[in-house]
């Protein structure tokens, strides 16, 4: 990584391979990101709130002001947490004999706490998958030539 003297704020740091045709590992920059880390260095913070993506990692420098993980988080959640969820009724209907109301009292809860603890990771892994495949301006790029 190198100090770019030619930035406007002071100390940013600029990623030396951003620019670079190198491949990216994909599943490892998923990982650190599933992990809410930096998808380059693995060692960054990726999120400053439950949802909002720092502008750029503390560690390396890398920018994520231009991702667009915006509806593949949500849609990766709902269809996890509905398998699991629907799965996990189905056995232990045939298991047990519950009421209904003890059914909602189970899975309602769980289907709340699932979809949130899974929707950072996967949001973290969607901006990992876009680093590592260059999409949405991490590749060098302009927006305009992502098309």
């Amino acid at each position: 990584m190198t100090i770019a003297p030619h930035e406007s704020r002071a100390n940013v740091l600029e990623p030396a391979a951003s620019n670079s045709g190198e491949p990216r590992d994909t599943l490892q920059a998923m990982g650190r990101g599933f992990l809410m880390r930096c998808p380059h260095c693995g060692k960054g913070r990726l999120f400053s709130g439950y949802l909002k993506s720092v502008d750029r990692c503390e560690a390396c420098g890398e920018a994520f002001e231009h991702h667009r993980a915006d509806d593949l988080p949500p849609y990766l959640t709902i269809f996890i947490v509905g398998h699991l969820v629907v799965a996990l009724f189905m056995g232990m209907e045939q298991v047990t004999d519950l009421p209904l109301w003890a059914h909602l009292a189970i899975w309602v809860p769980v289907t709340i706490a699932l979809s949130l603890v899974l929707l950072r990771p996967l949001k973290g892994a969607t901006i990992g998958l876009q680093w590592a495949m260059r999409m949405h301006g991490f590749g060098g790029r302009g927006e305009e030539s992502d098309s």
